[in-house]
């Protein structure tokens, strides 16, 4: 299984939405979003939820590059 990464998507007037996923649904939802031309709407496997979205309103998706910490 792959490991879960991060993310947070945001969309147009400013809702965002932090997702945990798994490298394999982050790389395809990257691929949707980078040739523009697949379905409208992506139901995207969470770690604790399917989430649909509407790809059209997507303005940003934000990758967490540091390791999880807990504390200072």
């Amino acid at each position: 299984m792959s490991e879960s990464r991060q993310i947070e998507i945001g969309f147009q007037h400013g809702q965002g939405l932090r997702l945990r996923l798994t490298e394999d649904s982050y790389d395809e939802l990257r691929k949707l979003l980078t040739e523009g031309s697949g379905p409208r709407w992506h139901a995207l496997d969470a770690q604790d939820a399917t989430v649909t979205l509407d790809l059209s309103q997507v303005v940003f998706v934000r990758l967490d590059t540091e390791p999880g910490r807990v504390g200072f």
